[in-house]
């Protein structure tokens, strides 16, 4: 039940802000579920794959909010970046990607504060 409510607070706050994997779900797994960096990020990658992006893109889609060309691109862009990262996340100790993790987190709200 724990892991459907992640789910569920996930695909809320990727339906009204775009985010949900790195954000929410990773932490929510490393927290509730006690699972090491490595196992919260493949999990989370996996659980992504289809109901983000076709039931919440398609709800978009349905209402004009998709430019598909740009949708495209990121897309390439995001299964290189995936590659990539997974490359250097399995390399990483655990509480090397934990810290990196935290890092990237203070970093994005500190810029998200002060460009608000």
């Amino acid at each position: 039940m724990e892991f459907l409510a992640i789910g569920v607070g996930a695909g809320l706050l990727a339906g009204l802000f775009g985010i949900g994997g790195g954000v929410v779900i990773v932490p929510a797994l490393m927290l509730v579920a006690r699972m090491n960096p490595e196992t919260a990020t493949g999990t989370s990658l996996a659980a992504l794959l289809l109901p983000v992006g076709t039931l919440g893109a398609w709800h978009y889609y349905v209402h004009g909010f998709v430019d598909i060309p740009v949708a495209l691109w990121i897309a390439l862009g995001l299964a290189l970046g995936a590659w990539l990262g997974a490359q250097v996340g399995v390399m990483l100790p655990g509480r090397d990607l934990q810290r990196a993790f935290a890092v990237f987190l203070v970093l994005v709200a500190i810029h998200m504060w002060l460009s608000a």
